[in-house]
């Protein structure tokens, strides 16, 4: 029997290679009840493609009117979900939608409140490149799990998927990529919750083929790491 239990929240900017093909891998997974795209802005044919595109029931197109930063989407396509489970997507390829069926399994089974997807734990297929951005993950993961007395192996993650009453007890602060280190820095603070990981695929791009987040984006996570420790 279909189980239509997930909203996934896509935030999109500038995503117009790729972003048909992953909506397409989305529905085809029975477990989605609703995909929430918000469009941040985009200016390369993706606003108008997303408008111009007649999708099935299950999906809801937002538009930001500027480009306002992942947190903002993210911030905005939260607000409208409406399933037990809520789970964040990237709009590019480099996460799998498969990966969502057993990254579900634990909180559906009452065992887990938010579950991590891994790219780092192994037992998934990883791609091998950019040595300088696994050693950034990897010690921006060390300070998170010092300051919050975690075992994480992979606090950037892509996919963190939570409870809806979890996200909804969140007041997101950040407009940018540093939304990931406040969603785990507050969500580690709250030691009600029953947090899992789970290891995913990870098909990850150079710089080259798309990929946004840079070495900047890894400071002001770091400074977010510490900042959300001790305050709201």
């Amino acid at each position: 029997m279909s189980r239509k239990i997930l909203s996934l929240v896509m935030p999109v900017y500038n995503e117009k290679n790729t972003v048909s093909k992953i909506i397409e891998k989305i529905l085809r997974l029975d477990i989605v009840k609703e995909l929430i795209i918000v469009d941040d802005g985009s200016t390369d044919g993706t606003r108008e493609l997303l408008k111009n595109t007649r999708f099935d029931d299950r999906v809801k197109v937002l538009f930001q009117d500027r480009n306002m930063g992942k947190g903002s989407a993210l911030r905005t396509g939260f607000k409208e979900a409406s399933a037990d489970i809520v789970v964040t997507q990237d709009a590019d390829l480099e996460y799998d939608p498969v990966d969502l069926v057993e990254m579900v399994k634990p909180i559906e089974e009452g065992m887990a409140d938010v579950v991590y997807g891994s790219r780092l734990s192994g037992g998934r297929p990883q791609r091998v490149y950019m040595f300088w951005h696994r050693i950034g993950n990897d010690f921006l993961t060390f300070m998170t799990n010092l300051l919050y007395n975690t075992t994480l192996t992979d606090m950037e993650t892509g996919y963190k998927m939570f409870r809806k009453r979890v996200i909804d007890g969140i007041t997101i602060r950040s407009n940018g990529f540093t939304v990931e280190p406040e969603l785990t820095a507050k969500i580690l603070k709250n030691k009600k919750l029953r947090i899992y990981e789970m290891p995913i695929s990870y098909y990850g791009r150079t710089y080259a083929e798309g990929k946004k987040i840079s070495w900047r984006d890894g400071l002001t996570a770091l400074w977010a790491i510490l900042r959300y420790r001790f305050t709201d």
